[in-house]
C-alpha cells in the first residue's frame, strides 16, 4: 500500500502483570514526518517505542510497517526491515573512533557480517556507508576522533549516525536531546529537520521547545493511553493537554 504510514500501531497494548503500561494506542508516522510522542514520566512512551522496535512483545494490538503486519517481530528483524532506534542513554563504544562505531553498525547489513578473518577496515562498502552516515549526522571531520573525546551532543550524533548506517526508513529516537544545553539542542533539532526529508521519525522527547520546533504531529500520552493527537497548533491550544500533562497554570505552550 503506497499510501500506508511508514509505521503504525493499532490498539497496541502492553501489560506487566496487573499493570497496563500501554493501553489501546493507535498512532501513525509517515515518511517526511516528525511525530513526537510526549507525556509525563510513566506515561508509557518508552514502552511504546520498545514494542515498535521489537524489544518488547505487545500483549494485544498490532504494529504495521508500510501497511504490513509485523506484530511480534524481534528487534533484529525490525532492524532488517528498516526500523532504526536510539535509546535514552547514549549507547556507543567510547574507546572507538566515530568511524569505527559506525562501521560496526554498517557491518550488520553484510551477508558476511559473521566472517571475522577479513579486516573490517578493508571493506570499502562498509567504510563508505559509515562515512555517509557520519556526514548525514553532521560529523564531518570527526571520523577519527575517539568517541570518549567528543562532547555529549556529538556522542548523541554518533549514535544517530550508527542508526543511519543500517539504512533505516523509520527512526525511533528516545529522548535524543536529554542532558543537552541550548546550543547542542539547536544542533540536534536542525539535524532532525534534515533527516525528516528522507525518513519517518517518531520522537520521544521532554524538551518542549525542541518538540514544537521540529514536530509536524504530536501525540500526548497519559497513564498509558493517548490523550490527544494532532497538529502542534491543536496540541498547543488544548486545555486537556495543559491540565493533564503540563498543569492548569502551565505557560510553556503559550
Amino acid at each position: 500500500m503506497s499510501d500506508a504510514p511508514a509505521i503504525a500501531t493499532r490498539a497496541l497494548t502492553r501489560r506487566f502483570g496487573g499493570l497496563t503500561a500501554v493501553r489501546d494506542v493507535s498512532i501513525e508516522c509517515r515518511m517526511a514526518e516528525v511525530h513526537a510522542v510526549i507525556g509525563p514520566n510513566g506515561a508509557g512512551k518508552s514502552t511504546l517505542v520498545n514494542m515498535l522496535c521489537g524489544d518488547l512483545l505487545p500483549s494485544a494490538g498490532a504494529v504495521e510497517l508500510a501497511g504490513v503486519d509485523v506484530t511480534g517481530a524481534p528487534a533484529h528483524r525490525m532492524s532488517r526491515l528498516g526500523v532504526g532506534r536510539s535509546y535514552q542513554k547514549t549507547n556507543v563504544f567510547l574507546p572507538f573512533t566515530a568511524l569505527e562505531n559506525c562501521r560496526i553498525a554498517a557491518q550488520s547489513r553484510l551477508a558476511s557480517s559473521m566472517r571475522f578473518v577479513r579486516p573490517a577496515a578493508a571493506n570499502r562498502t562498509v567504510n563508505a556507508a559509515a562515512e555517509r552516515a557520519l556526514a548525514a549526522a553532521g560529523l564531518e571531520g570527526r571520523e577519527g576522533t575517539p568517541v570518549a573525546a567528543l562532547s555529549h551532543g556529538e556522542q548523541r550524533q554518533v549514535e544517530i549516525a550508527m542508526v543511519l548506517a543500517t539504512g533505516p526508513r523509520v527512526l525511533l529516537l528516545d529522548e535524543p536531546l536529554a542532558g543537552m544545553g541550548a546550543e547542542e539542542s539547536a544542533r540536534i533539532v536542525t539535524l532532525l529537520r534534515r533527516l525528516a526529508r528522507d525518513h519517518a521519525i517518531l520522537l520521544v522527547e521532554h524538551d518542549m521547545d525542541a518538540v514544537f520546533a521540529v514536530a509536524t504531529r504530536l501525540t500526548v500520552m497519559v497513564d498509558g493511553a493517548v490523550l490527544e493527537s494532532g497538529a502542534p497548533e491543536a496540541i498547543r491550544a488544548s486545555r486537556a493537554v495543559r491540565e493533564a500533562y503540563l498543569g492548569a497554570e502551565e505557560t510553556a505552550l503559550e
